[in-house]
């Protein structure tokens, strides 16, 4: 079983050690031995170490709780769920000790760079309904970005294009003369000298569609470590956020019928 695992984990885990210290587990809790036979189609189960995370800067703001729901204003630099480098630093590990909810879940996900509104379900019976609500396109979602000003720019305009995202690649890429599958309406809020607040308004739900879609209009974001360049930064520098604010959240209640808006208290640019 060990050759097994060694061949199996990823190399920061100490296969040997973990063995040895009972840390690898059966399904029913007894603890794997170095020389057990491997068996196919069996489950074992570790705790992988962690590292010390650094405290994410910023209030995690609660907007709205109620029996079904729990709408925060995320901070940028605060993974929406146990991810990579970041377990105890993301919004779902956070408050599910904080608010005593166990079963606390996203319906959907912000970017760790990406601030603002957020919502979850308190329970797993609520789930489905309020899935149900993204998966349909049945939520109206408004963001606002900071990024450089253009003169020659005309807005409003919806920007479609096909947008494809590898496992494991950093960057998503625009995929020419294939089927649209992302969709963006892109308005003017405000101008700020050289630079504007933009309202964007996805029609879909593509990984980074909405800095795409700014790139490819030649407005790329402010403090955008992706596009139109990737610039490598500690997971642990927080002095440069992505000026993108997830606004507002609406949708008609699947459960009671009711009108729900959600609204960030947050402001570009963000700091």
């Amino acid at each position: 079983m060990s050759a097994w695992l060694r061949h199996k984990c990823p190399a920061p885990v100490d296969v040997d050690r973990l063995l040895a210290d009972s840390r690898f587990v059966y399904g029913d809790g007894r603890p794997v031995l170095a020389d057990d036979d491997y068996r196919p189609h069996t489950f074992v189960w570790f705790h992988r170490d962690l590292r010390e995370e650094v405290e994410v800067p910023g209030e995690l703001t609660i907007l709205h709780r109620d029996e079904r729901l729990v709408v925060v204003d995320k901070p940028p630099f605060l993974s929406t769920i146990p991810r990579g480098q970041h377990v105890r630093q993301s919004v779902v590990v956070r408050l599910r000790d904080e608010l005593g909810l166990p079963e606390l879940s996203p319906m959907h996900r912000l970017d760790r760079v990406t601030s603002g509104v957020l919502m979850m379900a308190t329970q797993r019976r609520w789930r489905g309904a309020y899935q149900g609500l993204f998966e349909h396109r049945r939520v109206h979602k408004t963001y606002l970005a900071l990024a450089p000003w253009r003169d020659d720019l005309s807005l409003p305009v919806t920007v479609r294009n096909h947008i494809h995202k590898t496992r494991g690649v950093l960057r998503a890429e625009v995929v020419p003369d294939a089927p649209v599958n992302a969709e963006t309406i892109v308005e003017v809020e405000s101008r700020l000298g050289d630079l504007a607040v933009y309202r964007l308004t996805p029609l879909t739900g593509r990984t980074h569609q909405l800095r795409l879609h700014l790139n490819g209009l030649g407005i790329p974001m402010v403090g955008d470590p992706l596009y139109p360049e990737v610039h490598e930064v500690s997971v642990d520098d927080f002095t440069r956020p992505l000026q993108l604010l997830a606004s507002t959240l609406e949708f008609v209640d699947p459960v009671d019928g009711s009108e729900r808006r959600f609204v960030s208290a947050r402001r570009l640019p963000i700091s």
